[in-house]
């Protein structure tokens, strides 16, 4: 007589040694993509939100591919096409992210507007978080952090350099010959020589102005506290590093929290 129960036993250990290989194989592909370049991690990103469409020119034969080149290098680098609205507004919410300002605080130290032309950045020098010193062209500890945070912003997109400095209206000229024309003029001085200090190439500066106190901000008025401020204008327009970025990363964040960190923590002069 034939012996029975040896057939379908002990298999439950097969299960449990696939599962132990997946997740190995999971934890093997997590440290390999962080050790790669951000070409990658965003490539690989955009290809696990929507794997279908992650790459559907290239994947259509070499014909396609060579057309997909020969537009994108024709149309989305283009340096005077108008820039990526969408891929201003990233870049304007990471710069807020990285000086801890929360986008819709009111009286926030920092107003960054998307223009057709690129970002127009209001710095206010309030009393609760002044950009400068008091009646001085010095900056505080707060304010070098945010034009170093831009001067690497500058510097990575090779934005043209747009520098405006107003007071409000009221100041007391500090001297007989030094009034509201000569400490904006100073102010918007100084940050091109502090954005020139920490990297941003000084041919991307195409304008330093000292308005005094001629130039309000609308429906503000003259006298205002907000009037004091310094606007710096980066014009993407020109760009062919952030056209070329731009037309890379169209489904991707600019930035990356690994970089934040490190220019977050980054020691001040």
């Amino acid at each position: 007589m034939a012996k029975k129960g040896g057939g379908h036993h002990g298999g439950a250990w097969k299960v449990a040694y696939a599962d132990f290989v997946t997740a190995m194989m999971a934890l093997f592909m997590v440290l390999w993509i962080s050790t790669q370049n951000i070409e990658i991690r965003k490539a690989t990103s955009k290809f696990f939100q929507d794997p279908y469409n992650a790459f559907p020119e290239r994947s259509s034969g070499m014909m396609n591919a060579q057309v997909a080149g020969t537009r994108s290098d024709s149309s989305h680098t283009d340096p005077t096409a108008p820039p990526d609205m969408g891929y201003l507004q990233a870049i304007a919410k990471e710069l807020y992210r990285l000086t801890n300002v929360e986008e819709k605080e009111n009286d926030k130290p920092i107003d960054i507007e998307i223009t057709s032309d690129g970002l127009r950045i209001n710095l206010y020098n309030r009393p609760g978080k002044p950009i400068f010193e008091k009646d001085s062209c010095e900056f505080t500890q707060w304010g070098r952090f945010v034009i170093q945070t831009l001067a690497w912003l500058i510097d990575r997109y090779h934005f043209k350099v747009l520098i405006d400095g107003h007071v409000a209206a009221g100041m007391r000229p500090l001297r007989k010959d030094y009034g509201s024309w000569e400490l904006s003029a100073d102010r918007a001085n100084a940050s091109r020589r502090a954005l020139v200090f920490y990297a941003v190439d000084d041919a991307l500066m195409s304008r330093v102005t000292g308005y005094g106190d001629t130039d309000p901000l609308p429906n503000m008025a003259p006298e205002a506290i907000s009037n004091d401020r310094l606007t710096i204008s980066l014009s993407a327009r020109q760009s062919k590093e952030f056209a070329k970025q731009a037309a890379a990363n169209k489904q991707a964040s600019p930035l990356t929290n690994s970089t934040s960190t490190s220019l977050s923590n980054a020691e001040l002069p």
